[in-house]
């Protein structure tokens, strides 16, 4: 995920910020404390604040990621416990090199005389200073981890919802495209202006799939004219044994939606909802209330026939609703009856979408000209 010029440089300020907040508190620290320490001290302070640095990144880039995030937590803590005797000891020697205890002596009790072997008290100031800046590099090496994971995950989604669409866009069984194409042939034989119209139909199909879908959602009217462009085309094979009605809306609120997300249930009726011999009928309805959007298909069962979308074409009922989990979770309700009172196959979905005024991506004029019209 690509960042803004100005949200780029947000880390290096936020760094530049906190170790400028971290001088002033080492620099400062005689002030509050009431002191007016010898020039050397300040020496002392500026190599602690450059120690306390390569330990914050030493920590950040190295330590956390070679240890904790590869679980040597044992080993991580006894390399944090180094480093901050490392900082303490050599903070000490670089007052030894300096002489400031004997600085601090003269400056408060020139009265006494400096015993060089007394025991020096405990730099409580150095330890704690170091103990804040590598839980700081922690804690901020950890956050930084935990977002560029869930980044991650966001961008494997999002892939894997992509990749989803392409595969369900490949689920338009081949065999509809050559069987069309063979039966617009033998249409030409009989009725030029017929299988012209459905030559147009099919092309127009073929370019909504490889071509409109690709910004991830498209206009409900598109997806309905693709919707009866796919019915009409599949009526070409049907017997007059077979009634198929495609009740839509009249007035539609052109709201956007992922595209081909209803295909599978068409595909399923017309491939266990038909017969050659038998009296047989599909329904596909769509109706909108508010920002509801309520499919219902309906298709005859056949004893001999299965009934299962989850073997329609290789889309099943699993991948078709994952892919509702992907695009609208907790948005859709999904009811499948196995067989009706009037031993039909339904299938009901209702889908909260987006109002009017959502976002479309390079929608602003459809190539797919939606056609309406109700049979």
């Amino acid at each position: 995920m690509l960042l803004s010029p100005q949200r780029r440089y947000v880390p290096l300020l936020l760094h530049i910020f906190g170790w400028g907040l971290v001088m002033s508190m080492l620099f400062s620290q005689p002030k509050w404390m009431n002191m007016d320490p010898p020039s050397d001290f300040w020496i002392k302070q500026g190599i602690l604040f450059a120690l306390l640095i390569v330990i914050f990144y030493s920590n950040s880039f190295v330590l956390v990621p070679r240890l904790l995030f590869r679980n040597h937590t044992i080993v991580y803590i006894i390399s944090i416990g180094v480093a901050v005797a490392a900082v303490y000891w050599a903070i000490q020697g670089v007052e030894a090199w300096l002489h400031l205890p004997e600085q601090w002596h003269k400056a408060f009790r020139p009265e006494r005389p400096f015993d060089p072997n007394r025991p020096r008290r405990f730099d409580s100031f150095t330890f704690l200073y170091s103990l804040l800046s590598l839980g700081a590099s922690t804690s901020l090496t950890v956050v930084q981890k935990w977002q560029k994971d869930v980044q991650l995950r966001e961008k494997l989604e999002q892939e894997k919802v992509s990749s989803e669409l392409s595969f369900l866009k490949a689920q338009i069984n081949p065999h509809f495209f050559f069987n069309t194409l063979n039966n617009i042939y033998a249409l030409t034989m009989i009725d030029v202006d017929n299988a012209r119209e459905a030559l147009h139909r099919l092309s127009r199909m073929m370019r909504y799939v490889l071509y409109e879908t690709k910004e991830g959602t498209v206009h409900l009217s598109q997806e309905i004219a693709f919707l009866q462009d796919y019915i009409q085309l599949m009526e070409l094979r049907l017997t007059n044994k077979v009634k198929v009605t495609f009740d839509n809306p009249k007035q539609i609120n052109d709201v956007a939606i992922a595209p081909m997300l209803l295909l599978p249930f068409l595909e399923n009726a017309f491939k266990h909802g038909v017969s050659a011999t038998q009296p047989s009928e599909i329904f596909v309805g769509l109706s909108q209330q508010n920002q509801s959007l309520r499919v219902e298909v309906r298709n005859t069962l056949f004893p001999n026939k299965g009934t299962s979308l989850d073997e329609s074409n290789g889309i099943g009922l699993v991948n078709t609703r994952r892919r509702l989990d992907l695009l609208y979770p907790d948005l859709y309700q999904l009811d499948i009856t196995e067989q009706t009172s009037q031993k039909e196959y339904l299938v009901v979905l209702t889908l909260h979408i987006a109002s009017p005024n959502h976002a479309f991506k390079n929608l602003e004029t459809p190539l797919y000209e939606p056609q309406l019209h109700s049979r």
